[in-house]
């Protein structure tokens, strides 16, 4: 199974080959042949994740690198998808052509789960992990149930839809990398799923322009008529008062899961508290970034530039300090 990605590998090699602390994290591994599966997973994580890649470098090498393995296999899956849509619109491509290579990458997970090798370096960097940390596999397979409904729905009828498809895409994505991170609690996994919530709103508020470009509504249908926004405004990229009422309406109920999210945190292991509160302070402060734009989300991406990411680490020191 060929591992598909939006660049190719070629592109991807210089970007970890170059990295200061490539070696401490890579050329410890003893066994020659899981380093350049690693590697792969890496460059993935940091040239479609910066700032969940800037986050797991606070974390200790084989944590960091079995972060990697999960990040790089989440977008095997997300690409699968995103690139028979960007196809589609081109070519006359049969949907069963995504749902076959879904499913064969289903049996390749069954098997390594069984404990058979891969030829593919995602997945054998991700065989490795299993050996460390115990992932069930109905995780990884709600994802996949998760990314695969984007080719067959694109809009929600209300909130608890959105919150199932959430659960999904990024709450499963928590509770996996929670087993990497360590925690002391078992409710840790609970705000897991909090935090998963949250990012994954963020991103949709974050994307609701992008998403139309393919025809994806993921804003609530019930919420767009309780604030008097039409679809057709939102084509139109309307930015009206109704659409930042709405707006308003959406960032604040992200920043409740957030919240939620933090009373977990304390439960992870020490090593890992720090890169996670990173990700969850800048992920949050995108909502910021929404809010100084006025809510117009149709022209351009909110972001953090790599400096703003960075300046949150004091307050974050502060937060561990009174919490530990």
């Amino acid at each position: 199974m060929s591992t598909i990605l939006r660049i190719p590998y070629s592109m991807l090699r210089p970007i970890y080959e170059k990295t200061s602390f490539h070696k401490s994290v890579i050329e410890e591994i003893h066994d020659l042949n899981l380093r350049p599966a690693y590697s792969h997973c890496r460059a993935i994580t940091r040239y479609y994740a910066k700032t969940f890649y800037m986050a797991t470098r606070f974390l200790p090498n084989q944590k960091q690198r079995s972060i990697f393995a999960i990040y790089g296999l989440c977008r095997y899956l997300d690409n699968l998808v995103d690139e028979y849509e960007d196809l589609a619109d081109n070519e006359s491509i049969d949907i069963s052509e995504v749902d076959y290579k879904l499913d064969v990458f289903k049996r390749n997970l069954s098997s390594i789960y069984n404990g058979q090798k891969s030829d593919d370096p995602i997945l054998t960097a991700f065989a490795d992990t299993l050996q460390k940390y115990h992932i069930p596999i109905d995780l990884p397979y709600l994802l996949i149930d998760g990314v695969r409904s984007d080719l067959d729905k694109n809009r929600y009828k209300n909130f608890q839809e959105l919150y199932d498809y959430s659960y999904k895409v990024a709450s499963v994505v928590g509770l996996m990398t929670s087993r990497v991170f360590g925690y002391s609690d078992e409710n840790a996994l609970e705000y897991a799923i909090d935090l998963g919530i949250a990012m994954q709103l963020t991103n949709i508020l974050r994307d609701v322009g992008e998403d139309l470009e393919r025809n994806r509504i993921y804003l609530p249908q019930n919420e767009l008529k309780m604030f008097g926004v039409s679809e057709s405004d939102l084509f139109k990229n309307i930015n009206s008062e109704n659409f930042i009422e709405l707006m308003k309406f959406q960032v604040e109920r992200a920043r409740k899961y957030y919240k939620k999210a933090d009373l977990g945190i304390t439960l992870l292991s020490k090593d890992s508290r720090l890169p996670v509160y990173l990700a969850r302070y800048n992920y949050c402060r995108i909502l910021d970034k929404i809010e100084e734009k006025n809510y117009n989300v149709f022209d351009e991406r909110a972001y953090l530039n790599s400096f703003e990411k960075f300046t949150i680490l004091p307050r974050i020191f502060v937060k561990m300090k009174a919490t530990a």
